[in-house]
């Protein structure tokens, strides 16, 4: 779907209002008031009526609190006392962290009942584009038979119809359409499926985060728990922050990297670290990881970049497992070259996508994991133009390669460019977005491998400019990335 529709609009309003309220220090104060204030003159009626909207966004400004808002059994619970647990959370989460102790994981995806239109089961459906023609293909190759004819028009069965789709990929005049689930038909790995109730549910089981559920659901009834909260009191009370910005989030705003610098700066962040910094030292180790395996004749290997890529080998695909990369990610790399520079600092990733929030959990080097809507939303609390702000100039930018991380092919490249040039250039694969088809491909893997040395798997089209939680347009996001990776050092 599309970036540009109404459920990202109001996602990244709820965001800035959430974040600016705790910026000022009046989040339990006014939190209840986002809800009346969003729906007043202008709003677009989408429920049965203004109070059902309402009750809908009063939930998704739970989750920008960082609640859970699945199920309604708190429905009358007032939001501010959610402001207050969120602000009593971070100031916990803030002394443990200074123990070397985490919080308890909480669901980082989940689905918001209320939200969900419980959309019926994906089918087919004749329209009125049917000629009732004489060919009949759509009933000749129905393997079910279930196509027949009645007053000029084709019907389709539902009883004996098992949605294959043959009527309509032959249907000369595509008078046959394909009605959808848009989370379930997203998921490559089918996690998310409906209950009993018709609302969908996520399977944490199944699921890899790769967040296409999250971009895809139109209804906005697929949700993460924000921690916006937590980094916003973090700015107002001025405490000593570290920034690890991956490539795809310096390319996500007007003016480029030095005008996103200075636009961090300004919003408190004490120091900047790219975490193609940290890519620099996973495109080495994975070339020196890979010349290895090639010479004991090991099979290939997959990159360990892409997290969702991880958790799907984890879940789904264990018989090629071993073929993963041991090399930690550029986000790991960074977070130690982040605590090793700026000791006592509390290091915030910004990244695309809702991944990253799983990856974070298992690296305690990393205190917060924030979406570049959330920084977008930031950046709108506090009344920050990037436009209007002087660019800095990076004393120490990362290498051209490393940068190039965020586009589909960019790893295996800079892996490619790290190894031995003397040495037979390694056979690569590059796969741009994980699919249903293409995790059936990859299940053949174990008996069959790929022709290839070096596998890279993205699991978002375009790779990480292509995230669920990124703002510019993956094809603005393109040219932007490139114009950085120019920026970097040889």
């Amino acid at each position: 779907m599309n970036s540009n529709n109404n459920v990202a609009r109001v996602r990244r309003e709820i965001l800035a209002q959430v974040a600016r309220l705790a910026l000022e220090g009046r989040l339990a104060e006014d939190a209840d008031r986002i809800a009346y204030e969003m729906t007043g003159s202008g709003w677009e009626t989408v429920r049965c009526c203004i109070h059902h909207d309402r009750a809908i966004l009063r939930l998704r400004v739970m989750a920008a609190l960082g609640a859970d808002p699945a199920g309604l059994d708190d429905i009358d619970r007032p939001l501010a006392d959610y402001a207050e647990a969120a602000t009593a959370s971070a100031a916990g989460r803030a002394q443990a962290a200074a123990k070397g102790a985490r919080g308890e994981a909480k669901e980082i995806l989940t689905v918001m009942d209320e939200a969900c239109n419980a959309c019926v089961k994906t089918r087919y459906l004749v329209t009125e584009a049917c000629q009732g023609c004489l060919a009949r293909p759509c009933k000749m190759n129905c393997p079910k038979s279930a196509i027949v004819f009645a007053k000029g028009r084709a019907h389709i069965d539902t009883e004996k119809c098992v949605n294959c789709g043959l009527c309509m990929k032959n249907c000369p005049y595509t008078a046959i359409v394909k009605l959808p689930v848009p989370c379930e038909e997203s998921c490559p790995v089918g996690a998310i499926s409906k209950g009993e109730d018709g609302v969908e549910r996520i399977d944490e089981t199944k699921c890899i985060l790769c967040g296409k559920c999250l971009k895809e659901c139109p209804f906005g009834a697929v949700i993460e728990l924000s921690d916006i909260v937590g980094l916003a009191l973090d700015l107002a009370a001025k405490k000593p922050l570290a920034a690890l910005v991956a490539p795809a989030v310096a390319v996500q705003f007007p003016g480029g990297w030095g005008k996103l610098e200075a636009g961090l700066k300004k919003l408190g962040f004490a120091a900047i670290v790219e975490v193609a910094k940290g890519a620099e030292l996973t495109a080495r180790d994975e070339a020196a990881e890979l010349a290895e395996r090639r010479a004991h004749g090991e099979g290939f290997l997959a990159t360990s970049c892409c997290p969702s890529w991880v958790e799907a080998l984890h879940k789904h695909l264990g018989p090629i497992e071993e073929h993963l990369s041991s090399t930690p990610s550029p986000l790991a790399y960074t977070a130690e070259i982040a605590a090793q520079a700026y000791p006592g600092y509390e290091r915030v990733f910004l990244g695309p996508c809702v991944a990253k929030r799983g990856e974070a959990r298992r690296l305690p080097l990393v205190d917060r994991v924030i979406t570049a809507e959330e920084l977008g939303a930031l950046f709108v609390a506090a009344d920050i133009d990037l436009g209007d702000l002087e660019p800095l100039q990076s004393p120490d930018p990362a290498e051209r390669k490393a940068r190039g991380f965020a586009a589909s092919g960019g790893v295996a490249a800079a892996v490619l460019a790290s190894g031995d040039s003397s040495a037979e250039a390694p056979k690569t694969l590059a796969v741009n977005g994980i699919t249903k088809q293409g995790m059936k491909l990859m299940e053949t893997w174990a008996a069959r491998p790929p022709e290839a040395d070096l596998v890279e798997v993205m699991a978002c089209e375009g790779g990480c400019v292509g995230g669920p939680c990124v703002i510019a347009t993956p094809r603005l996001a393109q040219i932007e990335l490139a114009k950085f990776v120019a920026e970097g050092k040889e």
